[in-house]
């Protein structure tokens, strides 16, 4: 070997390279203070999202529309989560008006298309209604177990929806509302607003069910 060059060689039981381990002593090492930082970091992101989420679902009485309705934008999935009527037999079980909603479809032609299902004898039947727009925004008309006017009541179109429904069977007048979400549950917030609502067509909390527990088709699913 030429003078005045030398190699430096690691031999057996020479220990690790210089500098080597290093990086782990500063921080990598399991438990270290980047692990620590790190594990926080993520806790609070997962604190953050939860809190986002939990914010996208209260009521918000800015957001409420009742009137120039934008119907395009109710279309997509739905969940029912109250009804109330002035005739309760017909929201209770097994009453002609007790439907739980699917999806709801804004037609080419203005109509609005339900997806409803309800039980029959134990069974889930599925049942589409096509109601046609009337000349008011947010009016529409179907013929089912009477003649009906269906009419949005308010919306904010990105988290629930109220119908109002004015039925006209055999010479009785009943009225119905309810109240979807696209999600299957909804804040307490939401029911006061819902009783605020029914108090405009002369019902009060004992006219009220509560189908958030009742829709055993979607349990099925």
């Amino acid at each position: 070997m030429p003078s005045g060059h030398r190699m430096c060689v690691d031999g057996p039981g020479s220990g690790p390279p210089r500098g080597a381990g290093s990086h782990r002593a500063a921080g990598y090492k399991e438990g270290g203070p980047r692990a620590e930082a790190s594990t926080a970091r993520m806790a609070l992101l997962l604190l953050s999202l939860g809190l986002s989420i939990i914010a996208a679902q209260e009521f918000n009485p800015r957001a409420v529309v009742q009137r120039n309705y934008n119907m395009a934008r109710i279309s997509g999935v739905w969940y029912s989560i109250f009804m109330a009527s002035d005739d309760l037999n017909r929201i209770k079980e097994n009453g002609d008006l007790r439907v739980f909603v699917r999806n709801i479809e804004h037609l080419k032609n203005g109509s609005l298309k339900f997806d409803f299902e309800f039980m029959v004898q134990g069974e889930c039947v599925a049942v589409v209604v096509v109601c046609e727009k009337t000349e008011k925004n947010g009016e529409y008309s179907i013929n089912y177990e009477g003649e009906n006017t269906v009419a949005v009541s308010e919306t904010d179109y990105r988290l629930f929806i109220t119908f109002h429904l004015q039925n006209f069977r055999n010479g009785t007048e009943t009225h119905a509302l309810a109240l979807y979400a696209r999600v299957p549950q909804l804040e307490p917030a939401f029911l006061s607003r819902f009783e605020e609502t029914c108090k405009k067509y002369g019902l009060g909390p004992q006219n009220i069910v509560d189908l958030t527990n009742e829709d055993h088709c979607y349990s099925k699913r």
